[in-house]
């Protein structure tokens, strides 16, 4: 079965609705084998959109906490009995093997679990007053609407992280997904529509999915009805989404590029370090914000290290990622393996040596196999990050000298150091240490669990979704004063009779 037929019948198993479809909207294609699925219509009316957000806000912010986690409780629900078939839809729609699909809907599933505590557990602070018979309180309360701009590479699991922490904390919640993953979209929200029937009280508008290229992203982080724009994508994207929001002094929320390095010291244990960079460089076809793109490797272990490095390569199957066995699945377009051959010309032009792969597999869809390039030094090509399975690898003979290779470039998402020397382990964690947003030992740069906020410094764009506290993006922080006494004195000791 072609991918887009095995993705209609899925469609309909999950509701979305057949009024979805349009001559000339966007067009659904699989990059596994480059089947059309439809075109889905464009959201006509983006002001509308914004209006039945706001007219929601007010009704939601007065739910309490509690009683709106209960809607991501139901969502949850609704997500494991529709595990199956929604990760199968990412699986056709974003070409990701299945035991990622799968990982990737779980990740949602989890999301919701970690939002329902949430929603009593935002709490805040009591604060001493120099005052006589004062005290100070810091609450958090709901923001607004919020806009959430996701990527093709996580279709479904960025907007979970975004949406369940949201709408807990009171906020209605806007979806525009790439124009690339329209279809996992249209079914998570069927999904969420499912939940929002069983709650029963949401207001209209309380969740709503916009359908769009560009245009559409830029005029809803433009529109300052929206106090908080969530956007994941490139750093391209992320600096133009930014400008627009500041413009309007909004609120923005980047998890934007990364360039994730793995130093590997003579102390590593090596059959994990090898296991740890075949994920990290080439799961998910190197589509992941986390991927590992540079290996710093000690001289001393360096050839060994890329000779075995090469010996897994070779045996990677590369192919239609449904079928059993398959670890590399498709690129996302033509565009992506044009970048991805094109960094390979200027890595070898600036000194590189390809180890192995780099080639196009001649088979219907977008399909390439994972490479190895040696570098003489971190020249520009590597200091960029081609959305790709490229894998750059650099020696060094210094530790410190490896945490400086390791900041030195623009990005600063996730890192991670191979040791069993404590020493080196808990310099890599200082301060002086990796300048990332997530810093790891022994283990790669992905794959990060919901309970730690996610994201990075730098050009990654400095913002945190998912756990811990990256809840109070959602809320805006008011200090409360209350005087409770018959006097009315002044802070700071400052008179004033009148």
């Amino acid at each position: 079965m072609t991918a887009a037929n095995e993705a209609k019948a899925i469609l309909q198993r999950l509701g979305v609705s057949a009024s979805v479809w349009s001559s000339d909207g966007f067009e659904a294609r699989s990059p596994i084998d480059g089947s059309v699925a439809g075109r889905v219509a464009e959201t006509p009316d983006l002001d509308a959109v914004a209006e039945r957000a706001v007219a929601a806000f007010h009704p939601w912010k007065r739910i309490p906490a509690p009683r709106r986690g209960e809607l991501v409780r139901l969502l949850g629900e609704e997500l494991r009995a529709s595990k199956d078939d929604l990760a199968r839809l990412v699986t056709l729609e974003a070409g990701k093997i299945v035991s990622e699909g799968l990982g990737e809907v779980q990740e949602m599933i989890d999301i919701c679990d970690f939002a329902v505590g949430l929603s009593r557990q935002m709490y805040g602070l009591t604060i001493a007053s120099e005052r006589p018979g004062h005290h100070m309180r810091e609450t958090w309360q709901p923001l607004g609407p919020v806009l959430v701009i996701s990527a093709f590479n996580f279709p479904v699991a960025v907007w979970a992280w975004n949406a369940c922490l949201a709408l807990v904390c009171g906020d209605p919640v806007i979806w525009k997904p790439s124009e690339k993953t329209p279809l996992t979209a249209l079914a998570t929200h069927a999904i969420l529509d499912r939940a929002i029937a069983r709650f029963g009280d949401a207001p209209e508008g309380l969740s709503q999915l916009v359908i769009g290229g560009r245009e559409a992203g830029e005029a809803l982080a433009a529109d300052a009805r929206i106090p908080l724009v969530s956007a994941t994508g490139s750093t391209r994207m992320g600096r133009a989404v930014a400008q627009t929001v500041a413009a309007r002094l909004g609120r923005s929320l980047l998890e934007l590029g990364g360039n994730n390095a793995m130093i590997v010291t003579p102390s590593a244990d090596l059959d994990m370090a090898v296991r740890a960079i075949a994920f990290s460089a080439v799961g998910t076809a190197g589509q992941r914000c986390t991927t590992l793109r540079r290996l710093l490797v000690h001289e001393s272990i360096a050839d060994a290290l890329v000779a075995r490095l090469a010996a897994a390569y070779e045996t990677l199957p590369v192919g239609d990622p449904r079928e059993t066995g398959v670890l590399i699945g498709p690129l996302i377009d033509d565009a992506s393996a044009h970048g991805f051959e094109t960094a390979l010309t200027q890595a070898v032009e600036q000194g590189g040596e390809i180890v192995v792969g780099g080639d196009r597999v001649d088979r219907d869809g977008v399909y390439v196999r994972p490479a190895i390039v040696r570098m003489p030094a971190q020249s520009a090509v590597v200091q960029h990050e081609t959305f790709a399975p490229i894998l750059y690898v650099l020696t060094w003979s210094d530790f410190d000298e490896a945490v400086a290779m390791q900041n030195a470039v623009p990005q600063g998402l996730s890192s991670c150091v191979f040791t069993d020397s404590v020493r080196e382990a808990e310099a890599f964690l200082s301060a002086w240490g990796s300048d990332c947003g997530i810093a790891n030992v022994n283990i790669g740069p992905s794959g990060a669990e919901i309970g730690g906020a996610f994201g990075g410094e730098k050009d990654t764009g400095g913002g945190r979704e998912s756990g811990s506290d990256a809840w109070k993006a959602y809320m805006r922080r008011q200090t409360q004063t209350v005087n409770f006494s018959r006097e009315l004195p002044l802070a700071q000791g400052v008179k004033f009779d009148v």
